[in-house]
């Protein structure tokens, strides 16, 4: 099988591609094409990757290209996670929206939408022409916005594109942790869009133990997220929620500590990039685990959540669910269908969903909590306000996207964030100033 990974430059390639030697199952992937704009990312990855495979004779190819329709040409799978406008946008992103008081991490808030606007028409483009120079191939998208850059995508693919993140895998893990179980053996009744879910049941042999957790002040604080609510809060709302709930919950706090994850990772970055090797590929990751949410806790994060949800093991499980015809249940970014009925059917949503050689559909699961529904409801048609504003490249969608977000307090805070960022413009087909 050949697999093209689109960002192919991204830190967290090597993530993959050390998941993908550890397959010994026949219908494994054999090659991999690298794409990226940067050539000098490109060489400093792929020279990561000879380096994870020295001792190995049969790893698979790995092959770079800065010409994407020539790194299309036969690929089974495209896994996407570009980055658009790079580090250096993300940290426009937290930095405008932090100096108009508002949060502007880079999935949450300001800081989403504005990389949306940017991402979106680079994301629609990509569809294209995957659809003319890969027309077989299935779309596995872990570029941020998810679950937006997901819908937009569908456009052009269908079904074909499917979303991944690893957050709700990362909570399924540390939960099944905290409960003694194998999360191979629990059930996840999970709901709700890309970075915005709640775990509403967690069922170990058709009984459901989230209660005895939430009851259960020791060990429900003993991992991440029982940590950022809080044990009081989690009982108040009968579930547990995505990490990136804490930012609509404890917003001030959020704002207030206006910290740059932005920033952080580009210096930190730019030091790996610039001596590129395992050793420091593997030193670098592991100090931006240890800081992943750091502005969310008033203490240094716990070993047992450094190991967050395995992306690349849930794309390696997707791929081999379609290309085997290997029913596998998943969360998923996945059209809605009548899911949700909060709704309409072509919303993407993140839920636990059947992949077979059909490709994914979403399975049967708790509604979104009554408090949820309004967030949830607003947030996608922030995300369609955002897609809109996009295509059309003008100033006046691009303003209503971000004045719709309910952590965006005011049109004029829209006004000037689109009028004042460096970045924006990157994702518009014209000028929005």
């Amino acid at each position: 099988m050949k697999l093209v990974i689109l960002g192919g430059g991204g830190f967290r390639v090597p993530l993959v591609y050390r998941a993908l030697l550890t397959d010994r199952s026949p219908g494994r992937v054999t090659e991999v094409v690298l794409h990226d704009l940067d050539a000098t990312r490109l060489a400093a990855v792929g020279g990561v990757l000879a380096e994870l495979a020295a001792d190995m004779s049969d790893a698979p190819s790995v092959t770079t290209s800065t010409d994407l329709d020539e790194a299309l040409l036969g690929a089974d799978f495209v896994f996407s996670a570009i980055r658009v406008g790079g580090l250096e946008g993300r940290a426009a992103d937290e930095s405008v929206a932090a100096g108009c008081g508002v949060l502007g991490q880079e999935t949450i808030g300001a800081g989403g939408v504005a990389y949306g606007l940017r991402t979106v028409p680079v994301a629609l483009d990509i569809a294209r022409r995957i659809s003319v120079h890969a027309p077989d191939a299935w779309v596995i998208n872990f570029t941020n916005p998810a679950g937006m850059v997901t819908e937009a995508m569908s456009a052009h693919l269908g079904n074909r594109v499917i979303g991944i993140c690893d957050s709700p895998v990362g909570l399924g893990r540390r939960v099944a942790r905290a409960v003694g179980v194998s999360l191979e053996d629990a059930w996840l009744d999970y709901a709700g869009l890309n970075h915005l879910g709640w775990l509403r049941g967690v069922h170990v042999h058709g009984r459901d133990v989230l209660p005895d957790l939430l009851a259960d002040t020791a060990r429900l604080e003993s991992f991440e997220e029982g940590k950022l609510f809080g044990a009081e809060w989690l009982r108040t709302l009968g579930a547990i929620p995505n990490e990136y709930l804490h930012y609509y919950y404890f917003t001030r706090e959020a704002v207030e500590s206006g910290a740059s994850r932005g920033t952080f990772l580009l210096e930190q970055q730019k030091r790996f990039y610039a001596a590129p090797s395992l050793e420091s590929w593997e030193r670098t990751r592991l100090e931006r685990e240890q800081t992943y949410m750091a502005e969310t806790r008033d203490e240094e994060r716990d070993t047992n959540d450094l190991d967050g949800g395995g992306y690349e093991q849930v794309a390696l499980d997707l791929m081999h669910a379609i290309a085997d015809d290997k029913r596998t249940t998943l969360i998923l970014n996945v059209p809605n269908r009548t899911t949700l009925s909060c709704l309409d059917a072509d919303a993407v949503i993140e839920v636990p969903s059947l992949v077979d050689a059909n490709g994914a559909r979403p399975v049967a699961v708790s509604q979104v909590p009554d408090e949820g529904v309004g967030l949830v409801t607003a947030l996608k048609v922030v995300e369609r306000a955002t897609i809109r504003a996009a295509i059309s490249g003008e100033r006046g969608h691009a303003v209503k996207a971000l004045a719709l977000h309910p952590l965006v307090d005011s049109v004029n805070v829209a006004r000037k964030i689109v009028d004042t960022h460096p970045f924006l413009a990157l994702g518009l087909q014209r000028n929005i100033g």
